[in-house]
């Protein structure tokens, strides 16, 4: 009679055991599931972080402007051009040294330089400052160009200082000519008088 008793308790004992690791089994998989969740969490926030980085790369290029330049005319006009072609331009307003006494050039659409529009300011300027004289090769002329922009419909504003590149000749009769010859960008400006000095600043160069 008393072997029942014992059986019993051992098999109670059984399955206690297996309870227990049923539980341990359920835990598990408990965990598992939580850390394939984080994971793929990890794994979703990380994805969504590279993409907004991507795409904030991506606006802040689109929103840079660079303008390139080609020559026509001979050499009397560069038409401008972003080197971004998602970038439409729109107006631009072109200034020029204080030393040339020549008021700033106001575009719409036809975005360009003008040889016309400072070859007098400039030859006589040169000429003040007896730096009309100078060796063969491209000369340059720091100009300050606000241009407002279009990407995907929205408007920006770009003010940056480019230097014009010309070359000098000299006529008996013709006396100082100028020839266009490209444009390059030097960096961003400030709006207002602070780009202005910053302009004139660079011309000094120019005329010294």
């Amino acid at each position: 009679m008393s072997d029942v008793p014992d059986e019993k308790k051992e098999a109670a004992r059984v399955r206690r055991r297996w309870l227990n690791l049923g539980e341990l089994l359920a835990i598990a998989g408990v965990v598992i599931s939580g850390a394939a969740l984080w994971n793929s969490y990890r794994e979703r926030t990380h994805a969504e972080a590279e993409q907004a980085t991507s795409e904030a790369r991506t606006a802040r290029a689109a929103e840079l402007l660079v303008l390139k330049a080609s020559v026509a005319k001979d050499g009397n006009l560069l038409t401008l051009v972003p080197r971004d072609d998602t970038q439409t331009i729109q107006a631009q307003t072109i200034r020029f040294p204080a030393a040339l006494g020549v008021s700033p050039v106001e575009t719409t659409g036809d975005a360009r330089i003008e040889r016309d529009w400072f070859e007098k300011g400039l030859t006589e300027a040169l000429e003040k400052a007896k730096a009309n004289k100078r060796a063969p090769g491209d000369q340059r002329l720091p100009v300050l160009i606000t241009t407002h922009f279009l990407v995907d419909g929205v408007e920006h504003q770009d003010n940056a200082l480019y230097s014009v590149g010309y070359t000098l000749g000299h006529g008996f009769l013709a006396g100082t000519t100028i020839k266009l010859r490209g444009l390059s960008r030097s960096g961003t400006a400030p709006a207002g008088a602070a780009g202005d000095k910053m302009l004139d600043v660079a011309a000094k160069r120019t005329f010294s």
